[in-house]
């Protein structure tokens, strides 16, 4: 390398002030930046030299080193330079100095002189950083590291013109399963930044979880440096394999790549799909010049999805629409963005809806139709009206196990997704067609000779019964910690009606299905994956999306909690305002139910915790915890008027669930 330093007096050096005067002692090197350059700044022979802090052989940096002998040594492998002139000692070859910089001692501190940086020349990550953005990807969370690094320097751009947020988080599932929340809770891909092998494989359950529940996920992810990849170097793993399964769309953006399509092609795929595409950032691609390469936009590229059902299957589930005396209404997660229209319709049939548990909230428990959820979590209101149904209608639901619907009855299925319908088993008639182009088509169909009787006095009363035996259970105390019941009693009366629940798995969440009562609130959740640790990483991506505008609350256990519990610190850090609904009773209490009921002995499922609420404290947040039920409302109340994160730590009975 060459050791010319630029001109002390040109015009075009930069003089950058970077220690003070007695910051150095006499023998000693340290690490300074000057603008965007790393130098090793030395103090020898009473003089300072200033050196480009990167050994030329291995990139070790030179700043971390020592001084010995009278020259700087370099901490990866030992190689010594002059410490003021960068040259190596004796005859060799001068390709090994070092750059060198002009320094000045000043009144006020050492500095070091620079030419004036060149302008940042367009890069390959600055176009597809653009497209993306283009496409619509607002929000990206991640974690910046070595082989990501042009990649991320292209998305902090987007984000100085006000285009991009990006959250840095503490784990990368944390942001899997941020990205995968918001893009349940809006409908639009968000995307996950990770550096290569752990951090990208760290992706692998939040980008599972956003498959399987068929919301549209971007994974941006680095690489090795081409020319090495297929050696085994450090870091390298091949994430075309690691992600096969999960990724609808994969591909490697390589030198000649068409860069702007590539991220025009994974947008689209994730947005058409609903599912998750992947790019991987080769580290020397990434700052490959791509000067006047434009970036791409959707327009012309994709198609409104309001497609209409096949006439036939029309025709048919008319007629079973027209005749039935008993129809009930089942929507699932997949018609969250329709439920105006899916109510409109069963308020022209008078059918009561029930939900799947991933569909809890999209009607409310307060509408004179509306019977809480089916199955697993739900409510014995809902099992009663499906079990005496005569026609089930069933809108964006899968049909899993969990879900509860009776296969037995008659089943009209609509679904955007042909392979959806029918899949566990035959339904009596499968309808292809956005839902809310379908229930429209059923609305006006049937408008004028439906022949259903009117359900909600029954409704009515189905819902009298069941508040009365929850408030029975309300009053259960075994003296072990606070019941279900009341937890949830107590979020029913203070959460607002516009809040974002990000709710996790295990008994909490049976007795979230079960007894809370929703108004107008959003529920998010790890649905067909039923992934532990989802709650509080959900209601940061949720508190991305919607933070702004509604309260943001999130709902676990602390088997839950602990697993991504770092990331409560992002939460302080970006000040996101997320009460956090801990409910503690020591153990993992959903594998303890299933050993017992199993017969197993119960074995390694009880856990040894911190008191959470003072955690929530030591890491800047607010955190309350609460052993008597009469100070729920209070402690709930106090936490949700919090302006940040907030932790409500709940001593909970395990078996009162």
């Amino acid at each position: 390398m060459s050791s010319t330093a630029p001109d002390s007096t040109s015009p075009n050096t930069q003089w950058f002030r970077v220690a003070a005067l007695d910051e150095l002692p006499e023998g000693r090197v340290k690490t300074v930046v000057a603008g965007h350059k790393s130098i090793a700044l030395t103090h020898h022979n009473d003089q300072y030299g200033a050196l480009d802090n990167r050994c030329p052989h291995q990139g070790g940096p030179l700043g971390e080193g020592s001084i010995e002998n009278g020259l700087l040594r370099c901490p990866w492998h030992g190689w010594d330079y002059c410490p003021l002139t960068g040259q190596p000692p004796g005859d060799l070859d001068v390709d090994d100095a070092l750059e060198t910089f002009p320094v000045e001692v000043r009144d006020d501190g050492i500095y070091i002189g620079l030419a004036t940086e060149a302008p940042h020349v367009r890069t390959v990550t600055d176009v597809m950083a653009e497209t993306m953005v283009n496409w619509g990807v607002t929000h990206v969370f991640g974690m910046v590291g070595h082989s990501n690094l042009g990649l991320a320097d292209a998305l902090r751009r987007q984000e100085q013109q006000g285009k991009l947020t990006f959250i840095g988080i503490r784990h990368e599932g944390a942001g899997a399963f941020a990205a995968s929340a918001y893009a349940k809770l809006t409908g639009k891909p968000a995307a996950c930044l990770t550096i290569a092998g752990p951090g990208a494989t760290n992706l692998l359950t939040g980008m599972w979880d956003a498959k399987v529940d068929r919301a549209p996920v971007l994974a941006l992810t680095g690489q090795v440096s081409s020319q090495v990849l297929g050696t085994g170097n450090f870091q390298e793993c091949d994430l075309s394999a690691a992600f096969s399964g999960v990724a609808a769309w994969s591909g490697t953006v390589l030198s000649h790549s068409k860069h702007a399509e590539l991220m025009s092609l994974a947008v689209k795929h994730a947005l058409l799909q609903r599912d998750v595409s992947h790019l991987i950032f080769p580290d020397e691609i990434q700052t490959q010049s791509a000067k006047d390469v434009p970036a791409s936009t959707p327009v012309g590229r994709i198609t409104p999805l309001q497609i209409a059902p096949p006439p036939d299957a029309l025709a048919t589930a008319v007629k079973y629409l027209q005749k039935a005396k008993r129809p009930v209404i089942i929507v699932g997660h997949g018609a969250r963005f329709n439920m105006p229209a899916v109510i409109e319709l069963a308020e022209t049939l008078n059918a009561p809806v029930l939900t799947t548990f991933k569909g809890k909230g999209q009607i409310s428990d307060r509408h004179p139709l509306g019977c809480g959820v089916l199955g697993r979590s739900g409510t014995p209101i809902a099992s009663w009206f499906m079990n005496e149904s005569d026609l089930l209608v069933v809108l964006g639901a899968s049909f899993s196990n969990h879900t509860g619907i009776y296969p037995g009855k008659p089943i009209i299925q609509v679904d955007f997704d042909p392979l959806a319908l029918g899949k566990f088993h035959p339904v009596t008639v499968p309808v292809w067609g956005e839902i809310s182009i379908v229930v429209e088509q059923f609305k006006n169909a049937v408008a004028d000779n439906a022949q259903a009787a009117d359900q909600r006095g029954e409704i009515a009363e189905r819902w009298e019964i069941w508040r009365t035996e929850k408030l029975r259970r309300e009053a259960d105390d075994r003296g072990n910690g606070i019941n279900s019941a009341s937890i949830f009693a107590a979020m029913t009366r203070k959460i607002p009606a516009n809040a974002v629940i990000s709710v996790d798995v295990g008994n909490n969440t049976y007795s979230f299905g079960r007894y809370f009562e929703c108004e107008a609130q959003s529920v998010l959740m790890s649905g067909y994956l039923g992934s532990i640790g989802f709650g509080f990483p959900g209601a940061m991506g949720a508190w991305a999306a919607a933070g702004h505008e509604r309260t943001i609350v999130s709902v676990s256990g602390d088997g839950g909690f602990g697993q991504y519990m770092g990331d409560f610190n992002t939460a302080v850090k970006y000040g996101m305002n997320i009460t956090h609904i801990l409910v503690n009773n020591s153990q993992l209490g959903k594998i303890s139910k299933e050993q017992r009921a199993g017969e197993w002995d119960v074995w390694q499922t009880s856990l040894h915790n911190p008191d959470f609420a003072q955690y929530a404290q030591i890491c800047g947040g607010f955190g309350v915890q609460v052993n008597k039920k009469e100070d729920l409302d209070g402690a709930i109340a106090t936490a949700l008027a919090y302006d940040g994160p907030a932790i409500v730590e709940i001593i909970a009975d395990p078996e009162l669930i």
